[in-house]
């Protein structure tokens, strides 16, 4: 269980990273903007998904 927490832990803060490199993508606008703004929001929602399905496994192995 210590695993599956610090994994969900270590997936919440790749989530804000994701999130804030998407951010500043789209504030620098531009070619870069372009480039990796798309990107990053993916790899957000790619993580939020993957944080989402550990914490539906941490509350199922808690209420069996």
């Amino acid at each position: 269980m210590v695993v599956l927490t610090v994994a969900i832990i270590l997936l919440t803060l790749a989530v804000a990273g994701a999130l804030f490199a998407g951010i500043g993508a789209m504030a620098r606008n531009g070619e870069y903007d372009r480039r990796y703004s798309e990107r990053f929001m993916l790899l957000r929602v790619g993580l939020q998904g993957l944080a989402l399905l550990l914490l539906f496994i941490a509350w199922f192995m808690t209420h069996r």
